[in-house]
């Protein structure tokens, strides 16, 4: 059986965030995402959650598109009103939620505020099996709305 490790404290504890704003271009992204050494970023308005931008999309989105990413911003390429989960939600349920969207990356709210992010990489080979043995639903995963 494996330990119960909850989001927050366990997995994000006290992560400073990764974040631009809808107006920064993809090439601001990219530099920042290389230099925190991260594979994603957020888009924020003030304190409001407003998108993500992956690795993922700027494959698909800029370059397999043809788009130039020193005058494309981030708007025009992110995913909007990302899904989001709980940080007193567990780290299973992280995870079977990213299995089952297929994410990569999963924006972590505490009281209604952004607190970081959790990705495939921050789970245990533990908690990996352990969803393998037993998918389920998950309850925890919501839609961030403005």
């Amino acid at each position: 059986m494996v330990k119960l490790r909850r989001i927050v404290p366990d997995v994000v504890s006290d992560q400073t965030l990764v974040a631009l704003t809808a107006t920064d271009f993809v090439r601001d992204a990219a530099r920042l995402m290389k230099h925190r050494r991260v594979g994603s970023v957020l888009v924020m308005d003030g304190d409001t959650l407003s998108g993500i931008f992956t690795e993922r999309d700027m494959v698909y989105r800029v370059v397999a598109d043809g788009l130039d990413p020193d005058m494309t911003p981030l708007s025009q390429v992110m995913t909007p009103n990302p899904d989001t989960i709980d940080g007193s939600a567990s780290a299973l349920d992280a995870l079977r939620a990213m299995n089952e969207r297929g994410y990569r990356h999963l924006p972590v709210i505490e009281n209604g505020r952004v607190v970081g992010i959790v990705s495939r990489r921050d789970f245990y080979g533990e908690e990996k099996a352990e969803e393998e043995k037993h998918p389920a639903a998950d309850d925890q995963v919501t839609q961030l709305r403005n």
